[in-house]
């Protein structure tokens, strides 16, 4: 097994969206049920949390500071040490029938981020993308939104429905900021659910299985490359940061894991971080 190390151990329900703060060389997270909204500074190894107003599914760094968040509400500007916590608008009226998720910027600081259903009884989440505060519909038929990555040469969105275990691959416009045809890229193991997602500088996606206990790797072409088993059964989405991004970082969860199965993962909810022999991309910031 692959060195790891427990480098905050926040005890989140719902660890979630890691992301590597280009300029304040930090690591930002979430947990989606607290709320909470974490920093990680690997230089000092403090962690510093703030709470935000409503529950979240995923967020961007802002390039002119603060962060983009994704929530029950809606899309909000948020500034964590302020308070400062401006909505722009809601896609999804209240999370009356979906609730936003997983969410990314592409290299020109659009954000995207898909919905899923609250009960899961039917895909009727959607895709959305937020540009300079204007959103608009993009797809549909979505049962939960998740995976969102994207390549190094901005022609392809990987996307993931964890509900389907399968991970898709749409053609990307980069310059327009349009989707193409989807496809599918890879099905997943059925006793894990495809979660978040990064792409290396190799061009392949490192996505969680969340109930699989671990990391894969796939290549470009969709062939499975890599599996790190993680110490939790709950890991939820990865990225890289640290010096040259040569760190992986994976939020895990503690959600609904039975007591005795809780008491034998002592890392469940903690942000770990490994060295896995690749870098990563520098993660866009929200260009709004």
């Amino acid at each position: 097994m692959t060195d790891l190390e427990c480098v905050a151990n926040t005890a989140d329900v719902l660890g979630e969206v890691p992301r590597w703060h280009v300029t304040e060389n930090a690591l930002y997270w979430i947990d989606a049920f607290k709320p909470a909204v974490h920093r990680f500074d690997p230089a000092t190894g403090k962690t510093e949390s703030w709470t935000p107003h409503d529950k979240l599914g995923s967020f961007a760094p802002i390039a002119s500071g603060g962060l983009l968040l994704a929530g029950r509400n809606g899309f909000v500007l948020y500034d964590p040490r302020s308070g400062r916590y401006d909505r722009i608008s809601d896609p999804e009226n209240g999370a009356t029938v979906n609730i936003l998720n997983d969410g990314r910027c592409d290299s020109h600081g659009r954000f995207w981020v898909g919905s899923m259903s609250r009960t899961i009884q039917s895909p009727t989440g959607s895709l959305y993308r937020l540009e300079r505060g204007k959103t608009d519909k993009l797809g549909n038929t979505i049962w939960v939104a998740n995976g969102l990555a994207f390549s190094p040469d901005d022609k392809r969105m990987y996307f993931a429905d964890s509900h389907l275990h399968m991970i898709f691959a749409y053609d990307f416009d980069v310059d327009s900021g349009t989707v193409g045809t989807r496809h599918e890229f890879a099905k997943v193991d059925p006793k894990g659910s495809p979660d978040g997602a990064a792409v290396d500088e190799n061009g392949f996606l490192w996505i969680a299985l969340f109930d699989g206990g671990c990391v894969a790797r796939y290549a470009p072409d969709g062939r499975l490359d890599r599996v790190i088993e993680m110490p939790v059964s709950r890991p939820t989405a990865v990225t890289f940061g640290g010096p040259g991004l040569r760190t992986l970082y994976v939020t895990t969860a503690r959600f609904r894991l039975a007591p005795e199965k809780l008491a034998s993962e002592t890392h469940a909810g903690g942000l770990l971080a490994l060295d896995v022999g690749v870098a990563g991309l520098p993660e866009p910031m929200y260009a709004g």
